[in-house]
């Protein structure tokens, strides 16, 4: 007993230090965004002030929104922008405890996940949010104004950010399953009409109560399920092709 808490009191030690490292970057990144929280604020809002007419200002209706507003983007662009160190850090602990194919197999994934996420939340901001808008903000009248409050914008954009964000990892997804031994390629593609029924479902849980953003949400899952398949056949070895195929 004494062996085992030996062996592992090193490693919690080492956790423990790469835990503080990875925390105080980010804490140093959260304190360094809080000077540039404005003008990413004006960035996240342009596709809403493109779709509203000149001059309209965004409100907030009361007094801490704006502090906490840019005290969460902060928080989360932090989270972002110092994903790489987390993400070593995280490496430098497990790596040693690895084979060399599940090496390559985390890298792959951290990898890809970091690109697609990027991508989909690209997806989300030049494509759906544009059309979003202007169909919402179509409703308005001469006697009906809108006057987007600044904290409600912010959970909504995070809200379909992440949304997309989330959905385009699915290739990254299926690839790790199937390498894991957890399922086949062939099984999927035989859940497929299941899976065009929980993409729409889950669309509509995601995205506000509007068809467009649900079918800008839904479709791309859809693609990225059936590019996530042909990335899992591609990447198994000889020896994991079923007898038919090979």
């Amino acid at each position: 007993m004494a062996e085992v808490a030996g062996g592992l009191l090193p490693h919690l030690r080492e956790l423990r230090r790469r835990v503080m490292v990875a925390g105080g970057v980010y804490l140093i990144g959260v304190a360094v965004l809080m000077n540039w929280s404005s003008p990413v604020f004006n960035f996240m809002a342009a596709p809403l002030l493109a779709a509203l007419p000149p001059g309209t200002p965004m409100i907030f209706l009361g007094a801490p929104d704006v502090f906490f507003t840019y005290l969460k983007i902060a928080l989360l662009g932090s989270l972002f922008a110092t994903s790489p160190v987390t993400f070593y850090q995280l490496w430098a602990f497990i790596a040693p405890g690895l084979y060399l194919h599940e090496k390559r197999l985390f890298s792959f994934s951290v990898a890809g996940s970091v690109v697609l996420f990027i991508i989909g939340g690209a997806f989300a901001y030049f494509i759906v949010f544009p059309l979003v808008f202007a169909f919402f903000l179509g409703f308005a009248t001469d006697q009906i104004h809108a006057l987007p409050a600044v904290r409600e914008y912010l959970s909504l954009f995070m809200k379909l950010l992440f949304a997309f964000g989330l959905s385009f990892e699915i290739p990254i997804i299926l690839v790790l399953a199937t390498r894991l031994g957890l399922t086949t390629p062939e099984r999927l593609a035989g859940q497929r009409r299941y899976v065009i029924v929980w993409a729409f479902i889950i669309a509509a849980i995601l995205t506000p109560p509007d068809v467009i953003s649900q079918i800008l949400l839904a479709v791309p899952m859809l693609a990225l399920f059936e590019i996530g398949l042909l990335l899992a056949k591609a990447g198994r070895r000889p020896d994991e092709v079923p007898a038919e195929e090979g």
